[in-house]
């Protein structure tokens, strides 16, 4: 057999260090019921844009560029120049040789070399078995292989969705799969002889399990990340779950084996086919496979790449254009003064749908302020509703909470505590007995054939969008005077053995920090509205990626009413008065919810409101009215709606319509992160497309504000920026497909048919209309309001950051106080 001819493989570099490596270049991916936007090239940060571009085309065959008929389409339309190709070219040296008109000649040919065609390709021995089956789908091992794999990933992760669980679920992944393969028959009914025999042969230590394979393989000492790295990438979608799993428990400092060991049952499917065939043709394809694979790679130099070259030249270009416009119009908007004291202040999330509502609300109400800040207004917290003992993290998937807080119902003795909770509890069991009894194997058929016409009259309602608004489930089925005194408790005590609530010096602190992030320490209007955003949409698996990503893909309800009631505190006030911050007595904050598929707003514990307000309530009120009507009219031709008098209805009966593959357009188009004062950018049309972030940088001290500004939001906004990018790209790979054919499974993600490996990423729904892209693939860039030496600084003292600006996966600029804006063009080099 060839593995026994196999050389021994150098161990120069620790095979660990390899797994990890390979281990890193795998982006998480959360499960749907807080489904947050993440970098899909999260694990590439280390290496430039190009860079990684070649080594994904080499080593996974997978393009993170637009077709070359796109760039063609916009130098066609005049949006990319020529001055736009002649400045991208000094960024892409590879392709400058020969100049403007060589590179015009080279666009205008169709690219030649398919992707992976440069040195050093990394082939898999399912690839190899797919080229000599000279592409039969119906003989395809990769296409089997993925299929097998992520059929029992969906048993072994499902997190309640199967009837029957899997009886090994208990036991760690490689040695649970190991275990299932004893009895599954499939892969050799399907041809791949001795399948049992060759997994129960290897190691039962995955690590020890990987190595082997790797020497019977023969695979060169240089090419074992790669090859670690592409066996991964083929079951993307279940390694970035792994992933995912691996992140959330070490941001508890809990160790986590799981991605390594779905490596290992990927390399030993990999090695059982590779027993499987010991013929002439298959032992002189491997060998050439393996001959490429020990070649040096030139991933820096584009691999030598020429149709990369030109392909990265356009996308730059493409950039190039977009910035030049964006520049004149930041150049030529004068800042707008606003009162030392407005009537109202609205604190928004910095997510770009809020910056159409921000606009409309200042159109409509001149004498108001709006304000961006993460849209967890600085708590990080782990929320637990009425009747459960453990809640989700409202905060950035880059935090853990560190506060529990508990929903309780305001002024309710204990009997009534009892009776609501008791509700709770028998309502939750009642439904989980319902779903049972429609999935067991005895009743499910009966099910569907006796109560199926009982469902006539809802579909009916849901296909013509009559159905009622959605009920949040953490409070449905109880009375509405109890809902609305339903809210957070915030005084500190222990419930369920677990430490709950604020203690007053973390009260303070908090409160300190949140208003000198919105740089929001003086001139408080009479009421200030602290909104959280979320969105209402039926039948959609991934609904949870239009809430709040700030939350960690929850509603920023519970967020911004903690925080409304900590900054209403007395003892609070008092304290921040010592602190050089002066709240004056009639200042009110309000917690709100702002829906940003309706644009209605939401205000929450106005029982706690002073009497003096009534009358600027009110007011608020109508402005809020007033604002979702013209944030409506804004938004309204996107989704196809006309703008008649029946619209503001419409978009309301669009997000309860269940056939409604696109009930909003979430953050489609998002493009720039500006952290500035609200003047510099007060009264400009942005078209929702700015994450805006309040900053004043002469308010910051020592800048504290800049440094998290930079290590969170800014990254926050890249992750989703990148997210959008790679599904607008190339969706098959690094999007979640075809809406319309999403099965979810196991509760944590969707497959597009029925098989197949777990999407990530966004459905091509999310960025494409049927005619054209609504998001347009462009790197995040950022505009800071700061002086340079600062920001420079900040870049060189954090890894995370310095990666992002260095190599290029977003796009640096700096707004002097003159008016002036500059670029960045390297560490201390800013170039106007």
């Amino acid at each position: 057999m060839l593995a026994e001819l196999a050389p021994e493989i150098d161990t120069a570099t620790p095979l660990s260090d390899v797994i990890a490596a390979a281990c890193d270049r795998i982006a998480p991916v959360w499960p749907l019921k807080h489904f947050v936007a993440v970098n899909p090239f999260l694990g590439f940060t280390d290496r430039s844009f190009g860079s990684a571009a070649a080594t994904l085309r080499r080593v996974a065959r997978a393009d993170m560029l637009m077709p070359r008929a796109f760039y063609r389409d916009a130098i066609a339309r005049g949006e990319i120049t020529d001055a736009d190709l002649i400045a991208a070219m000094a960024a892409v040296p590879a392709a400058s040789e020969g100049g403007l008109n060589a590179l015009q000649a080279a666009i205008a040919r169709a690219p030649g070399a398919a992707p992976g065609a440069t040195s050093a390709v990394v082939a898999t021995v399912a690839e190899v078995l797919d080229r000599l089956a000279g592409g039969d789908r119906h003989a395809s091992r990769t296409a089997f292989m993925i299929d097998e794999i992520s059929k029992w990933c969906a048993a072994y992760f499902d997190e309640g969705q199967s009837a029957w669980r899997l009886p090994t679920r208990g036991l760690p992944p490689y040695t649970a799969w190991r275990a299932s393969m004893r009895f599954d028959r499939n892969p050799e009914v399907m041809g791949i002889k001795d399948f049992r025999a060759t997994v129960a042969a290897l190691p039962a230590d995955p690590v020890a399990a990987i190595a082997m394979v790797l020497q019977r393989l023969g695979t060169p000492e240089r090419a074992r990340e790669d090859y670690l790295f592409r066996a991964l990438f083929d079951i993307g979608g279940w390694a970035a779950y792994a992933r995912y799993r691996v992140w959330d428990n070490g941001l508890y400092g809990r160790a986590d084996t799981t991605l390594v060991e779905l490596l290992a049952v990927r390399v030993v499917w990999g090695y059982a086919l590779f027993c499987e065939r010991d013929d002439p043709a298959f032992r002189a394809a491997w060998a050439e496979a393996m001959a490429a694979a020990a070649t040096l790679p030139a991933d820096d130099a584009l691999g030598g790449d020429a149709d990369l070259a030109v392909d990265l030249v356009l996308q730059t270009a493409y950039e190039g254009a977009f910035q030049r416009r964006l520049l004149a119009r930041l150049s030529d908007h004068t800042p707008v003064a606003v009162t030392a004291r407005p009537r109202l202040q609205v604190a928004f999330c910095i997510d770009v749908r809020s910056e159409v509502f921000r606009r409309a609300l200042e159109t409509t109400a001149r004498d108001a302020v709006t304000i961006g800040f993460a849209g967890f207004f600085g708590f990080p917290i782990e929320y637990v509703p009425i009747g459960r003992t453990t809640g989700g993290a409202q905060c950035p998937v880059l935090l853990t909470p560190s506060v529990v807080v508990c929903e309780a119902v305001t002024a309710a003795d204990p009997a009534e505590e009892a009776r609501i909770l008791g509700l709770r509890l028998l309502r939750r069991r009642a439904l989980k007995a319902w779903k049972a009894f429609k999935l067991s194997a005895v009743s499910s058929f009966a099910y569907v054939e006796t109560a199926g016409l009982l469902f006539a009259a809802k579909l009916i309602g849901d296909s013509a969008g009559l159905t009622r608004p959605v009920v949040d489930p953490n409070i449905d089925g109880l009375d509405p005077a109890v809902v609305a005194r339903i809210g957070p408790r915030l005084d500190p005590r222990e419930v369920g053995g677990r430490a709950t609530g604020f203690p007053p010096e973390t009260r303070l602190a908090m409160a300190e920090a949140v208003l000198r992030g919105m740089s929001l320490t003086d001139g408080f209007a009479p009421l200030v509205l602290l909104a959280g955003h979320g969105s209402t949409t039926v039948n959609n698996p991934h609904a949870s990626g239009l809430d709040c990503g700030a939350c960690g893909g929850h509603t920023g309800e519970a967020n911004a009413r903690v925080a409304a009631a900590i900054l209403n505190g007395a003892d609070v006030r008092a304290g921040l008065v010592a602190r050089g911050i002066t709240i004056p007595a009639d200042t009110w904050f309000v917690g709100a919810l702002h829906d940003t598929t309706t644009d209605a707003v939401r205000l929450f514990d106005l029982a706690e409101m002073p009497p003096g307000h009534t009358a600027a309530l009110a007011q608020v009120r109508e402005d809020l009215a007033r604002a979702a009507i013209l944030a409506r009219r804004e938004r309204a031709p996107a989704l196809g709606i006309a703008a008649a008098p029946g619209l503001d209805a419409a978009v309301a009966l669009r997000s309860r319509d269940w056939s409604q593959v696109r009930p909003e357009w979430g953050l489609a188009g998002n493009a720039a992160f500006i952290a500035a004062p609200r003047t510099r950018t007060r009264g400009l049309d942005l078209g929702g497309r700015a994450f805006l972030h309040d900053y004043d940088w002469q308010r910051d001290e020592g800048f504290g504000v800049l440094t998290l500004i930079m290590c969170a939001p800014m990254v926050v906004a890249s992750w989703i920026n990148l997210q959008y990018y790679g599904s607008t790209v190339n969706n098959r790979v690094f999007g979640s497909g075809e809406k319309t054919l999403h099965n979810v499974t196991g509760q944590l993600g969707v497959l597009e048919g029925n098989a197949g490996d777990l999407r990530v990423g966004l459905p091509s729904q999310s960025v494409h209309d049927g005619a054209r892209f609504v998001h347009e693939p462009l790197r995040l860039n950022v505009f800071l309001a700061a002086p340079v030496a600062a920001i420079d600084d900040v870049i060189g003292g954090n890894d995370g950051v310095r990666r992002l600006v260095d190599h290029s996966w977003l796009h640096l600029f700096v707004l002097d106080d003159d008016g002036g804006i500059r670029r960045r063009a390297g560490a201390g080099d800013w170039r106007a």
